[in-house]
């Protein structure tokens, strides 16, 4: 049976660092899965999933811990499987743009959790606006909503919070993601 690793990376942005990832999983016997990785403020970050046996695990954990000496930091932790999601979950795209203030991001969240939603994925950016170059703050979501929730309720909690920080929001139907 395979072991998937949940790997947080981070060092100074440099040319050869995901390369330098990669043949570390690699030659260690692990798959590459899935990750996100990014260049924020001078530094690359990011999180990735890999597959590997438990006996390759273990090496592959203790080579990308070694690339401390390298200036690259990795956090191995083992996948918890997740339970399942319940029925009647729905998952949903919820996109936000306005003018950027700190605690825009506090109050959507504070309202999802509120209502029981966990956030599957998160993204966020801050860019000048085309027209006035006014500094925008833009987030996408994509959002599980359980079952017990009333989504009248939480759209409605949502479209408030909205109008109190004057942004947009976009509420949107159901991915079809699993």
């Amino acid at each position: 049976m395979a072991n998937t690793l949940v790997l947080t990376v981070m060092g100074s942005d440099r040319s050869g660092l995901v390369a330098r990832l990669a043949t570390c999983v690699a030659s260690h016997g692990g798959n590459w899965l899935e990750s996100r990785l990014v260049r924020l403020g001078g530094q690359f970050a990011g999180v990735l999933r890999v597959e590997a046996t438990p006996e390759n695990a273990e090496r592959i954990a203790a080579a990308l811990e070694g690339l401390e000496g390298e200036g690259i930091r990795c956090l191995v932790e083992r996948e918890e499987l997740a339970p399942p999601q319940e029925r009647g979950t729905q998952l949903v795209q919820l996109d936000l743009i306005g003018s950027d203030r700190p605690g825009i991001l506090k109050a959507i969240s504070l309202v999802l959790e509120r209502h029981g939603v966990n956030v599957e994925e998160l993204t966020t950016e801050r860019r000048a606006a085309p027209m006035s170059g006014e500094i925008l703050f833009q987030a996408k979501t994509v959002i599980y909503i359980p079952s017990k929730a009333v989504v009248r309720e939480l759209r409605a909690d949502l479209e408030k919070i909205a109008d109190d920080l004057m942004v947009d929001l976009l509420f949107g139907e159901t991915t079809g993601r699993e």
